[in-house]
């Protein structure tokens, strides 16, 4: 995932039987992004759009690890 993916971890994606989804978009704000999809819906109305909330996956220290210090 890129750094521009990151800080924009809320996509609207195109819904796509048996595929796999398409990222139309990415927003910073989740408010930004069910906006947009209202919009979407008003115009392409036959068409399926869905928001998903995309982050990095993030390494966790072992609870272990992180009481004895060492990462």
């Amino acid at each position: 995932m890129t750094y521009s993916e990151q800080l924009k971890p809320w996509c609207i994606v195109r819904d796509i039987p048996n595929q796999e989804n398409i990222v139309v978009t990415r927003f910073r704000r989740r408010d930004d992004a069910v906006a947009y999809l209202q919009v979407l819906k008003q115009s392409a109305r036959d068409i399926a759009f869905k928001i998903i909330f995309k982050a990095q996956n993030v390494n966790m220290p072992r609870e272990n690890e992180a009481l004895n210090g060492s990462f």
